[in-house]
């Protein structure tokens, strides 16, 4: 860590999340001398349920976690897609929505896989026109004393009928942002964090982080 550098935990053991996160903080607190570390860092801490009905809720259980444990300053993020036609689920569901599959060591890949089939499955006979959707995140700053602070972000568009494109994670493969005719997996890396619900959360987070770790 450099001198003055200040040190932030960001409350995923997703390397995909980490990955992500690290570049939009990188984009966003140019100004902050920031060195980000995931949970990889601290592997005593272990996986922080998540006990909460909320995106909010949910990401604030896991920052103020991983604060109390480490004692330094936590981000921590909760994310999801939510379907108009599916009563706006999976929502915090989203990473176990084919299940919690007990006893099965899945690689993360296969529990995307798995997740994403399960949902175009539930939609197959649904018109593309009903077809619309949102990515939504919630992203908490967590201090070693309990206090906290929350930004969201959104982004709309449709879901395709057939995954599409190599880059990022989860549903991605088949979420189409409104205005566009490609999958946030057919994104750059910089194209995604620009427009993501992730990426507009954690510019908002921007600010906070100045105000409270500067």
């Amino acid at each position: 860590m450099s001198e003055g550098s200040r040190r932030v935990v960001l409350a995923t053991h997703n390397e995909h999340k980490v990955h992500e996160l690290a570049q939009i903080l990188a984009a966003t607190a140019t100004d902050l001398d920031l060195e980000v570390v995931s949970m990889a860092a601290y592997p005593e801490v272990g996986v922080v349920p998540e006990t909460e009905v909320s995106f909010v809720g949910n990401a604030t259980v896991k920052a103020r976690a991983v604060a109390a444990a480490t004692g330094l300053p936590s981000l921590a993020d909760d994310s999801g897609l939510s379907v108009d036609v599916l009563g706006g689920m999976p929502g915090i569901f989203s990473a176990r929505w084919s299940g919690l599959h007990e006893g099965e060591e899945l690689a993360r890949a296969e529990k995307d896989r798995r997740n994403l089939r399960l949902l175009l499955d539930q939609i197959a006979d649904v018109p593309d026109e009903h077809r619309a959707a949102a990515f939504r995140c919630a992203a908490v700053l967590a201090l070693p004393g309990g206090e906290t602070v929350a930004t969201e972000g959104r982004v709309t568009g449709v879901i395709v009928r057939e995954p599409l494109g190599d880059n990022g994670f989860g549903y991605d493969p088949i979420f189409r942002p409104d205005g566009d005719t490609r999958t946030l997996a057919q994104y750059s890396d910089e194209e995604k964090n620009a427009i993501s619900h992730r990426g507009e959360a954690f510019r908002k987070m921007a600010p906070r982080l100045r105000e409270h770790l500067a």
